[in-house]
């Protein structure tokens, strides 16, 4: 299988965690786009969804799926994404689309958060996949050298503005060996609105992508 059908048979496998008559959490990426896809099909049984970013948004728009701001829902019962990268113990790297922020933000309001992956996103440590941290524009110098003292190599995402405005640093040469950590420490750099790293709020469940099928872990 090519890893577009590996994204597009775990995309539509989530569909199975959408319970009737909710609001769905939906994330953004490649392989949520499959999921969004497979979410029309069963649009009739579902209040609606609330999106991690514009792109989703107007993909969910389209097939005709009620969007609901965040603030109007108190709690979701699922949320579903993608990864750059997820360990076993389900920490993530995530926000190679830059829409990490609104990701953490819909993470958080959910009942479970269901990662969906191809197997090539399963890795044994973090940060082979360029951290992706969104700062503030006018702490972006500064954030660098922080990030610079904490062992990383800070690159500025040339030409990217997330849907918040602000900039992306992409933060090479990381070996994350405690993820949690690691996360809280980033996030206390003043100019960083958040980072990447979904460790403190990490998958309950990951569907798993693999030449043998779905598997879900």
């Amino acid at each position: 299988m090519t890893q577009d059908e590996l994204k597009k048979a775990v995309g539509q496998a989530a569909v199975k965690f959408v319970k009737p008559d909710s609001i769905v959490g939906v994330g953004t990426g490649s392989t949520v786009n499959h999921f969004i896809d497979a979410l029309a099909e069963i649009k009739d049984q579902i209040r609606g969804a609330v999106s991690s970013s514009e792109q989703s948004t107007e993909k969910l728009k389209s097939y005709g799926i009620e969007v609901f701001s965040l603030n109007d829902v108190d709690q979701l019962d699922v949320y579903i994404d993608g990864a750059d990268e997820i360990t076993e113990h389900m920490h993530m790297i995530k926000g190679g689309g830059a829409a990490l922020t609104r990701e953490k933000i819909v993470a958080a309001v959910a009942k479970e958060f269901i990662c969906i992956a191809d197997d090539s996103k399963q890795v044994g440590v973090l940060g082979q996949f360029p951290l992706p941290v969104e700062v503030i524009p006018m702490a972006r110098s500064y954030v660098a050298r922080e990030l610079v003292k904490l062992g990383g190599d800070p690159v500025y995402r040339q030409g990217v503005v997330t849907d918040n405005g602000n900039v992306i640093l992409d933060v090479h040469n990381m070996s994350i060996i405690d993820p949690k950590a690691t996360e809280i420490a980033i996030n206390a750099i003043v100019g960083v609105v958040t980072n990447g790293l979904f460790a403190c709020r990490g998958a309950d469940k990951l569907l798993l992508g693999t030449s043998n099928g779905v598997k879900e872990l």
